[in-house]
Order: structure tokens, then C-alpha cells, then sequence
């Protein structure tokens, strides 16, 4: 994917107004605002993907925070979830940082590309099966753009699922019975291309223990071993 393909893409993506649930959710948000966040301007759109659009890992989550993306306006960006995935990332050496507030602090990602199956902030985190398939374009699109591409890491099962069907309507083939989802597990899709496993970084997993630093590491390093392989 070129730089200028994936600005067209990002600029198509902010712009779509597909499901009514979820624009009067985003922007409602908007306009109300977190006290924590009041003076700032909140984005209030659907969240473009982000990262190197020459990537061989690309990473795909649930959806933007309400607070986060959707008030930033980059993937994974001004919530808790985000500043573990970007402390990983920069930890294994895909991220030039370990920071991630706002769109202009410097973060730059390499070899690395992160999405989500659904680009806009849904009620309770949870987009109904309507919008998940009216957003579906939108990865698919990424997903066929990215020439490079290697490994495919899944942050939690919905993006698992989500992304094993846009590969099985792409004539890849799926594994029978189709393995479960779990951390750390690997689906071999076809010969060069790995999807990865991983709880998602949200509090409900790191709060508690589900999810450690030194088992979200393993999955980062993992995904380098496969990239270069």
C-alpha cells in the first residue's frame, strides 16, 4: 500500500456515516465529553487505521474507545488499552516510542500497521452484527492493500472472528474444525501468512491478571519471529 492509498483510505473511512446507532453514539460523545477531557476537542468520527502502509504485521482490535480514538482520533490512542499496545510495540522495536497521547506526539510505527473490525466507538463496546458487516469494507480493503503481509495479530475474539471470515471469503483456507480462540494461539492460514492470538489490552484483562506485560511481550516477539521469517 502507498502512502497516498492509504490517505484516500483514511479520508473515505472518516467520512462514512453507514450505521445511525453508532454516528449519533460517536457524536453524542463528542459533544458531551469526559470532565477529564473537556477543553479538548473531541474527533467524533470513525478512526482511520494507522501505522507503516508498507507493513508485513498488521494488528486488529474491537473498535475505538469512546474516550480514546474517538476523541484522538488514531487507533489505540488516549486510553489505557492503547498505552499497553504501544509499550509493547515499542518494546519489541515496532514503535519509535512508548507514548501515545494525542496525533501529534511523535509516535511512528515500523513494520506494523493497526486497525479494528469496526472503525467507529459503539454503546457498552459492543457493535451490533449489522454494523460489524457495514464496516467490513473498510478492513477488507487494508487487508488486500497490504502486499507485505505476514502475520495478522488479533486483539481479542471478536476481532479473531471478524478476520477469519474476511480471509475465508478471500478463498484462503481455514482450518476445519476452526480452532478456538485463545492467547497466544496461531492460525497457519496459508503458506507466509499467520494470524496470532492475544487477549485485548482492555482493563477488564490487565486489571486482573488475564492479560500480563510479559504475555503480551511474548505475542510482539513472536509476531518479529514470523515477519522475518
Amino acid at each position: 500500500m502507498s502512502h497516498a492509498e492509504l490517505d484516500l483510505l483514511s479520508k473515505q473511512v472518516s467520512e462514512c456515516r453507514r450505521c445511525p446507532r453508532l454516528v449519533a453514539w460517536r457524536e453524542r460523545v463528542a459533544r458531551e465529553k469526559r470532565a477529564a477531557f473537556r477543553d479538548e476537542e473531541y474527533w467524533g468520527r470513525p478512526v482511520p487505521a494507522f501505522g507503516d502502509p508498507a507493513s508485513s504485521v498488521v494488528v486488529v482490535g474491537l473498535a475505538p474507545a469512546a474516550h480514546g480514538a474517538n476523541r484522538t482520533g488514531r487507533m489505540f490512542t488516549g486510553d489505557r488499552s492503547g498505552d499497553w499496545l504501544y509499550r509493547a510495540l515499542h518494546r519489541a522495536g515496532f514503535a519509535n516510542q512508548a507514548r501515545s497521547v494525542d496525533v501529534d506526539d511523535g509516535l511512528a510505527l515500523e513494520n506494523v500497521f493497526v486497525t479494528a473490525a469496526v472503525r467507529c466507538a459503539p454503546p457498552e463496546n459492543k457493535p451490533t452484527p449489522m454494523e460489524r458487516e457495514s464496516c467490513r469494507p473498510w478492513l477488507e480493503a487494508e487487508l488486500d492493500a497490504l502486499s507485505e503481509l505476514r502475520v495478522i495479530v488479533v486483539l481479542g475474539g471478536f476481532a479473531y472472528q471478524q478476520t477469519l471470515r474476511i480471509l475465508a471469503s478471500r478463498g484462503h483456507p481455514i482450518p476445519r474444525p476452526k480452532p478456538r480462540f485463545g492467547h497466544g494461539a496461531e492460525v497457519e492460514i496459508c503458506d507466509g501468512l499467520t494470524l496470532i492470538c492475544s487477549y485485548h489490552p482492555s482493563q477488564q484483562n490487565t486489571f486482573t491478571g488475564r492479560l500480563t506485560e510479559e504475555m503480551f511481550d511474548q505475542i510482539w516477539h513472536r509476531a518479529r519471529q514470523l515477519a522475518a521469517a
